[in-house]
């Protein structure tokens, strides 16, 4: 992949004129979003689908990218595409149809309350295997306190105050935020802790919560495999990833009456723009809510 963007350099440099630095930022973006891909399990430049690419947007938007720069990298990808087009490398040119000014309102696909449920019940509340256990638990505690990926994969097991019901977390910049816990989330740390870890672990003064079943710190990439499989079982057919967890969060939060301030602190993000574009209101509740508060709706 990242000899085809080689390619793509020289052609845009020779053919299309362009400057030795529009050059070096395109080679930047792009570099990004193979690393981006190959993250995610994507082989080649065939595989990758609309959504993979809101994805990757996405990531950066949650982490503060400016617009401008979001809107730089989606040009970098769409003439990249119409290029690999154009050169038969592949079949059809998903971001033909990606329109910018829209491409911000789009939102990784948030999952509904049942659907939470159906899958955390992929691993049953007295399951006895070790893996099984440890998943509920990152998934209960994922979903409970609105953990970006790195952050749970971060997670020591002394960042868990079980005594207040809050966990520490490290979000981007080091920046640390006390985040509620919530019970159902305690009580699968607590069988994690007691029924699963002590088994995993293969080395004593190993501090990070979640390991794998060959004592290791699970990185990222297998928690997003575990999720990824477990909506797999859980028949649900949405695109699931990890922050599709942290946006149900604060979806969920916010419809059931959650003041969008607190919901920023839980969420770290230093402007509360970044945290509405988490909001979702449905129809339903903006209709309620205009036939209740405005004069002349009744």
């Amino acid at each position: 992949m990242h000899r085809v963007l080689e390619h793509f350099c020289g052609y845009i440099a020779i053919e299309r004129g362009l400057s030795r630095n529009s050059v070096a930022a395109y080679r930047t973006d792009l570099s990004d979003f193979i690393s981006y891909l190959l993250r995610i399990g994507k082989k080649s430049f065939s595989e990758v689908t609309r959504d993979d690419i809101i994805e990757f947007l996405g990531e950066h938007k949650d982490s503060g990218m400016e617009p401008a720069s979001l809107a730089r990298r989606l040009v970098a990808i769409k003439v990249f595409f119409k290029y690999l087009f154009q050169e038969k490398l592949i079949p059809e040119n998903v971001t033909t149809v990606m329109d910018s000014p829209k491409l911000w309102r789009i939102l990784p696909e948030f999952i509904s309350s049942k659907e939470v449920e159906a899958l955390m019940n992929v691993y049953a509340v007295n399951a006895k295997d070790f893996l099984a256990i440890r998943n509920r638990a990152i998934l209960e505690v994922m979903y409970a306190c609105g953990l970006r990926v790195s952050e749970a994969a971060s997670l020591k097991v002394s960042s868990i105050n079980f005594d207040d019901g809050v966990i520490r977390v490290f979000g981007k910049g080091s920046k640390e935020r006390i985040v509620p816990i919530g019970h159902l989330a305690v009580q699968a740390l607590r069988r994690y802790l007691t029924k699963s870890r002590p088994y995993l672990l293969k080395t004593p003064d190993e501090s990070t919560l979640f390991l794998s079943n060959r004592g290791k710190v699970l990185d990222r990439e297998r928690i997003w495999a575990i999720i990824k499989e477990t909506a797999r079982l859980a028949g649900i057919r949405k695109n699931i990833h990890p922050h599709t967890l942290r946006h149900s969060f604060a979806s969920h939060l916010l419809e059931n009456g959650a003041d969008l301030r607190v919901i920023q602190e839980m969420l770290g993000h230093a402007d509360i723009a970044t945290t509405q574009i988490y909001t979702h209101v449905d129809q339903r509740q903006l209709l309620a809510v205009h036939r209740k508060f405005h004069p002349r709706a009744k």
